[in-house]
């Protein structure tokens, strides 16, 4: 199982050290997200400052972004970083499409799928000289001039990593995609018994099994240098679940554990924009099934025991960040 860094900045500048940092203290690889700041720009810098580390969009919204224009952007990334680069891509929900990325909105998993098969179509164009022509329902993709085509790149396998929480995507993932990006808002009990079953079935449909896939996951882990630091991690992560969990399409991770009305509750608080209210709703028993709790000692051990078998990579939903140093190299020696 490899352990992985959730990379956190404020401004792009702070990214070269920040990915010098992690591959020197010993992580396996560093991931963006597409919550404030687009997930490609800080991966092209950590390309540059790293040698061996994993560079991964966890995730990328593919519904804001045509399939081409990811084509183009990840294959800039893999000629930068060869054989370093993954691509995460997610759907987001209904209302952030439409309403923060102003895109529409269509059934995701169909459309996802054409996307994945659209962007390797460009790909194989590129690095196969394979003429472009790929029909779907959603794109048409049938142009690809030579001066606008950057030709091949040493080591074109880029994995794609297809994001989602309930069944329907982790089906597709397991038919279509290269791996599986597990939502932070899980628990071990709800990946074991419906998302791995999930892949399982759509990797068999497309005459492939769970080994040929990598499982990458996101996971809170509640630790600290000290009890005041470790109380503030706790109620973040408190704070995490219950924003997660307010998002009614994820509703099923609450139904597993028999915690609906929770799910109702955070919901109709975030209609309401009553933000404050909502981590209350989030009990101590709650918090504990979805997050590792651990001094940082043993946090590595705690991933291993609930997750070995689980997940191929995890990476640790804890902003990343230069003056964490000595809590980074705590939780790493458990590793060397």
């Amino acid at each position: 199982m490899r352990l992985d860094a959730n990379l956190h900045f404020d401004r792009l500048l702070e990214v070269p050290a920040l990915a010098r940092e992690a591959e020197a203290l010993g992580f396996d690889g560093i991931w963006t997200h597409e919550t404030r700041h687009d997930p490609f720009l800080p991966l092209a810098l950590a390309a540059e400052h790293t040698r061996q580390i994993t560079l991964g969009t966890g995730v990328a919204i593919a519904f804001a972004r045509s399939p081409t224009v990811i084509a183009y952007t990840a294959w800039d990334l893999a000629a930068a970083a060869p054989g370093r680069v993954v691509l995460g891509l997610g759907t987001q929900v209904k209302a952030h499409i439409e309403r923060r990325f102003g895109m529409p909105w269509d059934p995701p998993v169909p459309k996802l799928r054409e996307t994945v098969e659209a962007i390797r179509a460009v790909w194989a164009c590129w690095q196969l000289g394979n003429r472009l022509n790929y029909r779907g329902r959603f794109f048409k993709l049938t142009l690809m001039s030579p001066f606008f085509d950057p030709g091949p790149i040493p080591d074109p396998r880029i994995p794609i990593v297809l994001a989602g929480v309930n069944p329907p995507l982790a089906r597709l993932a397991g038919e279509v995609g290269d791996g599986f990006f597990v939502h932070p808002f899980h628990t071990p009990r709800y990946l074991r018994e419906v998302l791995l079953p999930a892949i399982e079935a759509g990797a068999r449909k497309a005459g492939r099994s769970r080994k040929d896939l990598t499982i990458v996951g996101s996971v809170f882990v509640i630790t600290g240098r000290n009890d005041a630091e470790t109380r503030e991690m706790r109620e973040f992560v408190r704070a995490q679940v219950a924003f997660y969990g307010s998002t009614p399409s994820y509703r099923r991770v609450w139904s597993l554990h028999g915690w609906e009305t929770i799910g109702e509750e955070l919901s109709a608080l975030a209609a309401r924009g009553r933000w404050e209210e909502m981590p209350r709703q989030v009990s101590d028993e709650i918090l504990e099934a979805f997050a590792i709790i651990a001094p940082p000692e043993a946090v590595w051990e705690r991933l291993q025991a609930v997750y070995e078998g689980l997940l191929d990579r995890v990476i640790l939903y804890r902003p990343f960040q230069l003056q964490d140093r000595d809590l980074w190299e705590r939780i790493l020696s458990a590793r060397r």
